[in-house]
């Protein structure tokens, strides 16, 4: 009788615990989602540009995403600013060097909430062969229920700038023709798994 009253007392904290501190995966909608970057031109011009094939995928215990992880992977061929010939170029070596490094990655390792639904997430931005630490915005926007089919979603806008020269990407372009920071946005939902 003591035995089960053990076993049922640990399988109930057992129970518990997990319970508690499940962990809940969350995949970019990309139908809702848009990765963009913005780039200054001769100082005076915003060009910006899309890439348009991605993944997105945030994980975590917490219900306001105090604790996520961000796992994002771009594929740098499908970048689109409208221009073809302007795609082309930053395709070649000059710039991205696309067809030897065809992935942009970035990876949290730390998040630090700044207010409700704000953090600073710190992790590593990967591309052009070269991974460095970068610290991005991210504002949680809130979780709704998709009442057409049901989807638990969340939105999140993440934001930050790198510097071009960091990760060697168009070195010779000095930057009064472009600048050296370069704008990343993501922003969009991310259903529930």
């Amino acid at each position: 009788m003591i035995l089960m009253k053990h076993l049922f007392s640990f399988l109930f904290i057992a129970f518990l615990s997990t319970s508690m501190f499940a962990q809940t995966t969350w995949k970019a909608d990309p139908a809702h989602t848009q990765v963009s970057f913005g780039i200054t031109h001769m100082g005076i011009a915003e060009v910006e540009g899309t890439f348009s094939e991605f993944e997105g995928t945030i994980v975590a215990t917490e219900d306001d995403f105090s604790d996520a992880e961000y796992d994002i992977v771009i594929e740098v061929p499908s970048i689109d600013t409208g221009v073809e010939m302007r795609d082309n170029h930053l395709k070649n070596e000059d710039f991205f060097d696309a067809k030897n490094h065809p992935k942009m990655t970035f990876k949290s390792n730390s998040s630090e909430k700044v207010s409700e639904g704000k953090y600073k997430v710190t992790g590593d931005l990967s591309f052009h062969g070269i991974t460095k630490p970068v610290t991005l915005d991210v504002w949680y926007r809130g979780t709704v229920e998709n009442p057409q089919n049901g989807d638990v979603i969340s939105g999140f806008a993440i934001s930050g700038d790198v510097k071009r020269s960091d990760y060697n990407l168009g070195s010779d372009f000095p930057e009064a023709v472009l600048s050296d920071k370069v704008v990343i946005d993501v922003d969009g939902e991310f259903k529930k798994q």
